[in-house]
């Protein structure tokens, strides 16, 4: 049976813009394939509104998960939460228990809940909310779709929150052989491994290290004895 599908979607003008580096892609993708869940799809778009409903929708459709990074903090270009309503057209408005959790941290906090934090509390009716032991205010799955904050300590205690709660497949395994010769003297003997190994993915990814080319050659699969299988025919091919 096949693993179970994601996508992210990545928001936020300043990805786009190369002030901020994305780093929640590259630790969900690690996440999900401890998980079984194969990552196929990762967006990025800006902070608008259209752009967002539009891929939201479209990758709600395609694939069993999706994971959405950025845009529901306490400003004014925080927009994401009511984009996600609109695009499941689902009214949303502050929600007493998001509300609750905020009143709670802020009190403690000695900080006022004025009404740009209570915006983190608007949560669109159906949502089931979405744990965040860092700074209180809620993420929200609707449908099926997990939506996160974009601070990378905050976006990586929610997926701890929401792993947990999907059923995923056969964790992706993988292992990787280091050839000190060019993708092109291997690339006949990649394709025909290829071929015959049609249920691994096997990936070819060149360096160059003090003017001698190599390539990593890397076999993923989720079963062991076929990625050891694949693994020893390319060694003893490569040595010949």
């Amino acid at each position: 049976m096949a693993n179970p599908t994601a996508a992210m979607l990545v928001i936020g003008d300043e990805i786009l813009s190369g002030r901020t580096r994305d780093a929640n892609m590259h630790y969900l993708a690690g996440e999900l394939t401890k998980q079984g869940i194969d990552l196929k799809e990762v967006r990025i778009v800006s902070d608008d509104a259209p752009a967002i409903e539009a891929a939201v929708k479209a990758l709600a459709e395609a694939y069993d998960h999706v994971f959405t990074s950025g845009g529901i903090g306490p400003t004014h270009d925080d927009i994401t939460a009511d984009c996600i309503a609109r695009a499941f057209r689902a009214h949303i408005d502050v929600r007493d228990d998001a509300r609750a959790l905020l009143e709670a941290h802020y009190e403690k906090s000695g900080l006022e809940l004025n009404e740009a934090r209570l915006r983190m509390a608007r949560i669109p009716d159906g949502a089931a909310l979405i744990d965040n032991p860092v700074s209180t205010a809620p993420g929200f799955t609707i449908a099926n779709v997990h939506v996160m904050a974009g601070v990378p300590l905050v976006f990586q205690a929610m997926v701890a929150s929401v792993l947990p709660t999907l059923t995923g497949g056969s964790p992706l395994l993988s292992q990787t052989l280091r050839v000190d010769r060019g993708e092109g003297d291997i690339a006949a003997t990649l394709a025909a491994l290829a071929e015959d190994f049609d249920d691994l993915s096997i990936g070819c990814y060149p360096f160059q290290t003090n003017g001698v080319f190599g390539a990593n050659v890397v076999v993923r699969g989720t079963d062991g004895g076929r990625i050891d299988a694949a693994m020893t025919r390319l060694a003893k091919e490569i040595e010949l």
